[in-house]
């Protein structure tokens, strides 16, 4: 059975479909081509998740995180960014699309362009993830591990409510910044740093 969970301003809202079994890989991309409007993911389990478009203010500071990314990563050249329309199939299944992204160049290019050009079946290397007034704390810390666990050398989440930064890497438990004006990616991204004043 394939089970929709839509996204609302405090819980999902989930809708059966009890005559068709989960959807296939192919299945869930042509489910996301005839959708294009939609952000869309999917778990582990198959279940689809639809969420509802970012406020004005969490695309605003979505899109500063992406250009902080993007100068570095054009800057540094070891790898390539992703904005939050990028998504990725995990090793566990999961069609993920992180809010900003990083992926290193070697792991990229080892993909087949028709991989490429489709939900990668990969995990990228960095994943920031930013709370937004829809998302739960425990949704995204949930997702957060699930991005180490599939791969992530370093995932930050971002709550903008509380104004903290949680760190994520393999093999610790999460480290907790408290109001910091600047995150660094070192040493996983060397010289990479995130201003926050634009994203408070």
């Amino acid at each position: 059975m394939t089970t929709l969970s839509i996204q609302t301003d405090n819980t999902p809202l989930t809708v059966n479909f009890p005559a068709i079994v989960n959807m296939t890989q192919a299945q869930f991309i042509e489910f996301c081509q005839a959708n294009q409007d939609l952000r869309i993911e999917r778990t582990a389990q198959g279940k689809v998740i639809i969420m509802p478009p970012a406020f004005s203010d969490t695309g605003n500071r979505n899109f500063n995180i992406a250009v902080q990314l993007g100068i570095w990563a054009e800057q540094n050249g070891t790898g390539i960014g992703f904005d939050s329309s990028a998504g990725f199939t995990l090793p566990n299944g999961a069609t993920r699309s992180p809010d900003a992204s990083w992926l290193k160049l070697e792991r990229w290019n080892a993909l087949t362009a028709a991989e490429q050009a489709s939900f990668a079946p990969i995990c990228p290397d960095f994943v920031i993830e930013l709370r937004s007034a829809s998302d739960t704390l425990i949704s995204l810390q949930t997702k957060m591990q699930e991005y180490i666990d599939n791969g992530a050398s370093l995932g930050w989440l971002i709550d903008r409510k509380n104004r903290q930064v949680y760190i994520y890497r393999p093999d610790r438990d999460p480290e907790v910044l408290e109001q910091p004006e600047f995150v660094t990616g070192d040493p996983e991204l060397p010289g990479f740093g995130l201003k926050m004043a634009k994203i408070w």
